[in-house]
């Protein structure tokens, strides 16, 4: 079964968080959107790692990245509506987007995320 990988799931793995262990069994068998690998390079470049030290940290997690292409732009935005309430990203509702095409589960650390129901299975780390 594939998991798709918000990018607080994989800043849990990368900063050895709370929840990393439930991450780090599943990263065979994830996908992440483009859009949360740009997210997750970002906070870690806001952390003091270069941009190459933040690319290599991705690359070694040998996540599959999906482009962002216009079918996943047009979930995402029929996504905001639904999760407008509770505050969710683009990225947030990128990822969202591709589980809901893939039909597979988005794995995230945000717990806001298990108030929503968008049509995917969530699961939620910690």
């Amino acid at each position: 079964m594939t998991v798709v990988l918000d990018a607080s799931a994989v800043l849990a793995v990368l900063n050895q968080e709370p929840g990393a262990e439930a991450v780090k069994g599943r990263l065979a068998e994830s996908v992440m959107s483009v859009v949360n690998t740009v997210e997750v390079g970002t906070k870690l470049v806001d952390r003091g790692m270069t941009t190459e030290a933040a690319a290599i940290a991705i690359e070694l997690l040998e996540i599959a990245m999906v482009d962002f292409d216009q079918e996943l732009a047009e979930i995402t935005i029929d996504l905001r509506h639904k999760t407008r309430a509770v505050g969710l990203s683009l990225a947030d509702r990128a990822c969202l987007a591709l589980a809901l095409r893939e039909q597979a589960t988005a794995v995230t650390a945000d717990r806001v995320w298990s108030s929503i129901d968008v049509g995917c299975k969530i699961e939620v780390i910690r």
